[in-house]
């Protein structure tokens, strides 16, 4: 349900495509009201009347580190599943009620959440509660859809991890960096767990994740507050509450206490490669906002550190990223670059270390630091645009933090960060003991 490229980001399974809405949504403050139903469903309401359009959106609080280590990958099966029928819905019909409706729907998965979403023309609005809290609404799964979806996910990983160039990268970076944490294991799972997946673990799965109180609402639109709010009773008010106590993997993970080191022999690279990881804190710690902005100073934008020094003025590589992928629990500071032709992966290395090795030393100027800012509130600014990602935002935000209002605040954190934060980080967090080097060589059959 994804359309992914070749690049740092979207081989992180972590970032999706969203469409886009044909009219633009309003760029201020974002005002919404909030209750949670008794059953434990919390709901937040947007109204936005600009355009006679509607997004809901329902967050699930269930990722692949919400996993056992042995039955790895259901989090992003589910997200198949659901979309294969549901009470009331039979297999294949729910995509085309939206569509015939003049809508779209999708959803994504990550190591922390579940989302599902649907856009259609607020005179529909109904229909969208009635097919989600279909979904909720009790376990429907049949075992022809299992053996469906299953080989859809097992042809997704063959796309896009098995048969692409360094498609291997990324879940051999996660396996090396976490010790015992369930980030160790990639969202889309292992292949014999996707294979020995039976309908009694599937129904274990839904029952104790896919619940009202586990989940968070999101309407955002062309609505009435008080008629909304009637629907929402109406169609998840009956929903039965999962279990009180839902299981919660810990973040403390071990350290690395030392570099890790692999070269990988990649039959489908054209080129050699580095990639490289650094453990860092979670989303919403103090020091993740000046992680963001280093990264973006090392590689977003052509005037960026590693792209002038490694592309530009060298010319020893052909594309280079960096990707400060801050989670629920402590994430990884990630560095990949692919050389050009008669280049090779130690060359990379070395240069992207002595560009980290001034930063360090010598900070960055107040120039940098403002034009990484800049670019961080355009995104903010993108991101809230339209009313489905105004609805994503609210939704993550509460889910993460129980707080939906840092969709207004939380760019104030970035406008705080200073030279003196930048330099720190790097020198706290990027450090050679505390990350994972691959080397990827082009390997001939």
């Amino acid at each position: 349900m994804k359309n992914l490229k070749l690049t740092l980001a979207l081989i992180m399974s972590v970032i999706v495509f969203k469409p886009i809405e044909i009219y633009p949504q309003s760029e201020g403050k974002v005002d919404f009201v909030e209750f949670t139903l008794d059953n434990g469903l919390h709901v937040i309401l947007h109204e936005d009347h600009s355009t006679p359009i509607v997004a809901v959106n329902i967050c699930y609080h269930v990722g692949s580190k919400n996993e056992r280590e042995n039955k790895t990958g259901f989090a992003h099966l589910f997200e198949h599943l659901m979309f294969d029928g549901s009470m009331n819905v039979k297999r294949g019909e729910f995509d085309k009620y939206i569509t015939q409706a003049g809508g779209y729907d999708n959803a994504y998965t990550t190591e922390d959440k579940t989302n599902y979403y649907e856009v259609l023309p607020s005179n529909y609005l109904e229909l969208a509660l009635w097919l989600e809290s279909d979904r909720m609404l009790g376990f429907s799964i049949q075992e022809i859809s299992l053996k469906t979806q299953r080989e859809v996910v097992k042809e997704e990983r063959r796309w896009r991890y098995e048969n692409r160039p360094y498609g291997s990268a990324w879940i051999k970076i996660s396996e090396k960096s976490y010790k015992k944490h369930p980030y160790r294991w990639p969202v889309i799972g292992y292949q014999e767990h996707l294979d020995n997946a039976s309908m009694d673990d599937v129904r274990e799965f839904y029952e104790t994740f896919y619940v009202p109180n586990n989940a968070v609402l999101v309407i955002a639109g062309d609505i009435d507050i008080e008629r909304t709010k009637e629907l929402v009773q109406r169609y998840f008010g009956e929903i039965k509450r999962g279990p009180d106590q839902i299981p919660r993997p810990s973040p403390f993970d071990e350290p690395l206490d030392g570099e890790v080191r692999e070269v990988v022999e990649d039959v489908n690279a054209p080129l050699p490669a580095v990639f490289m990881s650094y453990r860092i804190p979670e989303e919403g710690n103090p020091d993740s906002y000046a992680l963001t902005l280093l990264s973006n100073i090392l590689s977003v934008g052509e005037s960026s550190r590693l792209y002038q020094r490694l592309v530009y003025k060298d010319k020893i590589a052909n594309e280079v990223e960096t990707f400060a992928d801050v989670r629920e629990h402590p994430g990884l500071f990630l560095i990949y670059a692919i050389s050009n032709p008669g280049f090779g992966s130690d060359t990379l290395e070395k240069v992207i270390d002595e560009e980290i090795e001034k930063i360090k030393n010598h900070g960055v100027d107040e120039k940098e630091l403002e034009k990484a800012k800049n670019k961080i509130e355009s995104a903010f600014v993108s991101a809230r645009q339209t009313v489905q990602g105004k609805a994503d935002l609210l939704a993550h935000y509460y889910t993460f933090f129980k707080d939906a209002g840092l969709i207004n605040t939380e760019i104030a954190k970035y406008r705080k960060v200073t030279v003196e934060d930048i330099k720190r980080v790097a020198q706290k967090y990027l450090t050679s003991n505390n990350r994972v080097i691959l080397h990827y060589l082009p390997k001939t059959n």
